[in-house]
């Protein structure tokens, strides 16, 4: 534990807390030590939270399996991943258009659900989320699209992920080939846009002066809470260790070796 137990009293009365996923409960396929009793203290103590992921790829129904497996029994309503941040971004500003989808199932029904249909002819918007079946039809069909006046969206701005073989391409990464080939830019929905702060907040009902995010990265977790005003706790049990902090002209308001540790005073 890097922190005392001053700042552990203090992150104990938060009332409500947004916690990534990959880094903080698991790594891969592998549960987090620690994890386990640190979702049970949430659900003992009544504390208001969310587990709020990058990922686009899963739907919080199998996030919700995910956890059963190893053990943490979590219901849907407590997850929030970039692809219903974006279905439901997409929706307060155009409601029930056709999109064209590069991605997994977890985006396509977040799209569905929010009254969205799939046009790979003339769609109003071309969104990007993960996927293990990048092509280059759907590349060289998203440019067409998008030079025709289709709007790029990319669900999170991740330029890699976890993946069971170490590194892979994340959103952002799969998206560069379009925005080189059109010249257009994506809007990205994901941390660090306080968007799906702002999302994750209502859900939660807390004020941001009454929550904390803990999260494993930088460039996502950490500076998503310090642009929403929202206390931040960085995990070094995921991609983020100690020696990377210079890295950053910002920093997290805690450092923790495992999320549990907020458990121990």
């Amino acid at each position: 534990m890097l922190n005392d137990n001053l700042d552990m009293a203090k992150l104990q009365d938060k009332k409500g807390f947004i916690c990534d996923m990959d880094g903080v409960i698991y790594h891969g396929d592998k549960l987090v030590d620690g994890a386990k009793d640190f979702v049970d203290w949430l659900k003992k103590q009544g504390k208001k939270f969310l587990f709020l992921t990058n990922s686009s790829a899963k739907s919080p129904k199998e996030l919700k399996f995910k956890l059963a497996h190893f053990g943490i029994e979590v219901d849907e309503e407590h997850f929030i991943t970039s692809a219903q941040a974006t279905a439901s971004f997409l929706a307060s500003q155009n409601p029930k258009v056709g999109v064209y989808v590069i991605g997994e199932s977890g985006l396509v029904n977040a799209l569905h659900d929010a009254g969205f249909y799939i046009d790979n002819i003339n769609p109003e918007y071309v969104v990007v989320g993960e996927t293990r079946t990048y092509n280059f039809e759907q590349i060289e069909l998203a440019v067409q699209l998008v030079l025709k006046g289709a709007k790029l969206i990319g669900t999170n701005s991740d330029l890699t992920g976890p993946s069971e073989k170490g590194v892979a391409p994340a959103c952002r990464a799969l998206i560069a080939p379009i925005e080189m080939t059109t010249g257009r830019k994506a809007y990205f929905i994901g941390k660090p846009n306080p968007l799906i702060m702002r999302h994750a907040l209502k859900r939660l009902d807390c004020a941001p002066q009454d929550t904390v995010i803990i999260g494993d990265r930088m460039d996502t977790d950490i500076i998503a809470g310090i642009e929403s005003e929202i206390e931040t706790a960085l995990v070094l049990s995921g991609i983020t260790k100690k020696e990377d902090l210079a890295l950053f002209p910002y920093q997290p308001d805690h450092i923790l070796e495992r999320a549990a540790d907020i458990l121990d005073i």
